[in-house]
């Protein structure tokens, strides 16, 4: 075997043309997209959501016993509403008495001096100076939710705008849901018909690049929604019960942050601060509920750990979570919301990509080259 594993391909005039074709149609498509996010953003967040409602799809088509998908995709739409309003009907009414009795505590805060051992005074300082508490307490109580919307009424004009706000808003979202329909629909069909679009030569490459993104998509978006919502729902249970507040809205603030392993870590500051608030205003031992708080992170953690984790997502693993926390900050910057919903498929793209025409070149050379040094070894 007398290949020469070391030669590179030559910068040849044709290959420098196809190069800089490529590098100009990817910023043209970058350019493309940033252009038409308004357009796209309702209809790539009808995508995502008729991707992650189609297993719900498929289980209806199966307990129905149902070729067709109409009656299971009206079902599944129906499901998916009684659970948000069920949610929702919950939600609120806890909401407005939290943000209330928040209000309560913060002011409080404000005005009360409190020695708490082993936590110095500077940092009492350092929050009351950096943080306008008594703002903040307004905007959470009821009184200013009322003014707000009485001043909305008397303002003629900013009632109108107002107005065409919700009007657009409205109409943003039946967009997004008739999406959805058509989507859900013919979901099947669409992704055949996906394939269908790449040339016959290029279909054993492209398919497995295509199958890398669906294995990264339903590792990601899937399995670790699943994950995130279960662990937002622990926490919520685990800070009602200790009787920390806003209880509820933080554990599903950390459930949402989970979308990204591990990043809710970064909520343990606002837990600490939650606790210390809460020691102010009822007088209550701080390193008590502090203790209970973080026995709330350790119990859910090894919960996500040794069970949710390993039934959900199985022995594959995903992306590196400071891959994916990368991949959100550049696509989310570079093309805003449109950009977090399209950057997991990106960059998968991209990694498929170098594994396919990088790593894979740089094995087969260095297999070819053993091979050729065994080869003079017998002769």
């Amino acid at each position: 075997m007398d290949v020469n594993v070391n030669e590179r391909q030559p910068y040849t005039f044709d290959r420098v043309i196809r190069i800089l074709f490529t590098v100009c149609a990817t910023l043209a498509t970058l350019y493309l997209l940033n252009l038409l996010k308004g357009v796209l953003l309702p209809f790539l967040v009808a995508c995502l959501i008729a991707y992650m409602l189609e297993p719900i799809v498929k289980w209806n088509m199966k307990w129905m016993h149902c070729r067709g998908r109409f009656f299971p995709v009206v079902i599944t739409l129906l499901e998916a509403c009684v659970a948000v309003g069920v949610f929702l009907a919950v939600f609120i009414p806890y909401l407005v008495s939290e943000c209330e009795d928040m209000a309560d505590m913060l002011r409080k805060y404000a005005t009360t001096q409190i020695n708490i051992p082993y936590i110095s005074e500077n940092i009492h300082r350092f929050l009351r100076e950096n943080i306008d508490l008594n703002e903040i307490s307004k905007y959470l109580s009821k009184k200013e939710w009322s003014d707000l919307i009485k001043s909305g009424i008397s303002s003629s004009w900013s009632f109108l705008s107002s107005g065409l706000a919700f009007i657009f808003g409205m109409v943003s979202w039946l967009i997004v849901l008739l999406y959805v329909i058509f989507i859900m629909l013919d979901y099947e069909r669409l992704m055949l018909s996906f394939r269908q679009l790449v040339p016959p030569r290029q279909r054993h490459r492209v398919f497995r690049i295509f199958d890398d993104i669906k294995n990264a998509m339903n590792r990601y978006f899937r399995g670790q929604f699943i994950i995130a919502f279960t662990v937002g729902i622990l926490f919520s249970i685990g800070f009602i019960i200790i009787g920390l507040p806003m209880g509820m809205v933080l554990g599903l603030f950390i459930g949402m942050l989970n979308m990204v392993p591990y990043l809710q870590l970064i909520s343990l500051p606002i837990t600490a601060v939650l606790c210390l608030v809460w020691t102010v205003s009822t007088g209550g031992d701080f390193w008590l509920i502090f203790w209970e708080a973080m026995a709330v992170y350790l119990i859910v953690q090894c919960i996500q750990d040794l069970f949710l984790t390993p039934k959900i997502m199985g022995k594959a693993m995903g992306l590196n979570p400071a891959i994916i926390l990368l991949s959100l900050s550049i696509w989310g910057s570079l093309l805003g919301f449109m950009g977090l919903i399209i950057a997991l498929p990106l960059t998968t793209l991209i990694l498929s990509y170098y594994n396919l025409y990088v790593i894979q070149r740089i094995q087969q050379k260095a297999r070819i080259r053993h091979e050729r040094i065994e080869n003079n070894k017998t002769t």
